[in-house]
């Protein structure tokens, strides 16, 4: 980030950072008009829509079932922590009462309500943090100039003067930092679309943390973090991975991580999207994302409605139930002595090791140097057999194994 300064976070921003990893489970929504055609938050995009015919969407945006209680109900009954909701996706519609554009659910819809208003009223009564994922991208905005990668078909002039929407962006976001109560944080995307333009991060950032101290600020931008984040993101990939092509391929530093993903393939309601990952398939994953030492943000595409798809609830509730009788295995751990294997991982606190046995058939697991540990057993108190292997330790495996999740617990000494 070109001209960066030091940033040195504030002492309530640290504290959110420790307790951001303790949360280690989070709820991604993406919601939006794109929503109105079923077909993903890219339909814009992807169908190459001009913006006359894609404001045709807003008047027939009227989520009318849409209760903020039953979100956050849902997440709490998922063992989520917090909610991270897009305020503005790629084509610049506001899902809240922005001042700075007509272009809002507020100003643009039969429904003439702000979701957002709603749900951080509700995160608040029901003890759940909210973060404001908000595009840098924007589609429709005139003065996105020049073009980036993406929107090409949007049908703007071509001209524009970018930092008047950088000025719009700031505004925009200081509407969401003052307007709806204390906010877990800022989720940016999109500045890959315009990689050598001049975003302005570092005044944007400042502007946040002067807002929010203890706003966590994360940007999606595929790189290596930039001056003034708080914690690095993955997409669609645990960290140091890049099969997806969205993440840096390292962890930078000791910020804390998070890696998002979907349950079927979209991120917005796309009905014909039937290819769902199991409960087994996402409850492995928020293990694995805590062995790695990142929270894990799964997502919901809610429909136009505003409901959420029973196929979705379903396997939310079912990973909640698993996360109620394992949950000490996964909040307020950090990643644990061994390094991520095939088979499974480890996390760990000030006084346990947590031993995760994902996927291993065989009887006997030798696993490296858990350093000073005794005890071992399984979370019902059943005892592990457990023996010196060298410089690490051999496991005997109990005959009857949880489907999901092996646990062997061991105490520190």
């Amino acid at each position: 980030m070109a001209g960066a300064q030091s940033y040195t976070p504030a002492p309530e921003n640290l504290k959110a950072r420790e307790w951001f990893q303790d949360a280690r489970f989070g709820m991604f929504i993406h919601w939006g008009v794109y929503s109105v055609l079923e077909d993903g938050e890219w339909v814009m995009n992807n169908r190459k829509m001009p913006i006359s015919e894609y404001e045709k969407l807003p008047p027939k945006f009227n989520p009318v079932k849409f209760n903020a209680a039953e979100w956050v109900a849902l997440a709490k009954a998922a063992g989520m922590k917090y909610i991270t909701i897009t305020s503005k996706h790629h084509d610049g519609f506001a899902m809240f009462a922005t001042k700075q554009s007509k272009w809002n659910i507020v100003d643009a819809t039969p429904y003439k309500r702000d979701p957002l208003k709603e749900l951080a009223e509700e995160c608040r009564k029901q003890g759940i943090k909210l973060f404001f994922y908000h595009s840098h991208l924007d589609w429709t905005h005139a003065d996105y100039y020049p073009r980036g990668r993406t929107g090409q078909a949007s049908g703007r002039p071509q001209s524009g003067d970018f930092n008047k929407y950088l000025d719009f962006m700031d505004a925009q976001l200081t509407e969401l930092l003052t307007n709806y109560g204390p906010i877990g944080g800022i989720w940016f995307d999109g500045w890959w679309d315009k990689r050598d333009a001049n975003w302005r991060l570092e005044q944007t950032y400042r502007l946040i943390h002067k807002l929010q101290p203890a706003a966590l600020v994360g940007n999606n931008h595929h790189v290596k973090p930039f001056e003034g984040e708080d914690f690095q993101m993955f997409e669609k990939d645990l960290p140091g991975k890049n099969t997806a092509g969205h993440s840096a391929d390292s962890v930078i530093g000791n910020l804390p991580l998070e890696t998002c993903d979907t349950i079927n393939k979209a991120w917005g309601y796309n009905a014909k999207d039937k290819s769902l990952k199991s409960t087994k398939d996402l409850i492995q994953y928020v293990v694995r994302a805590a062995g790695y030492g990142a929270n894990f943000l799964l997502n919901v595409g809610p429909k136009p409605d505003g409901t959420i798809q029973e196929e979705f609830t379903v396997r939310l509730k079912e990973i909640g139930q698993w996360m109620k009788a394992n949950g000490e295995t996964v909040y307020g751990t950090r990643g644990g002595p061994v390094s991520p294997r095939n088979w499974g991982v480890t996390t760990q606190t000030a006084t346990k090791v947590y031993v995760h046995v994902l996927d291993w058939q065989d009887e006997m697991l030798a696993v490296p140097s858990l350093g000073k540990v005794k005890n071992a057993r399984l979370l019902n108190g059943q005892k592990v057999e457990m023996a010196a292997a060298g410089s690490g330790v051999m496991f005997k495996l109990p005959g009857q194994r949880d489907a999901l999740d092996t646990i062997i617990v061991l105490d520190k000494q």
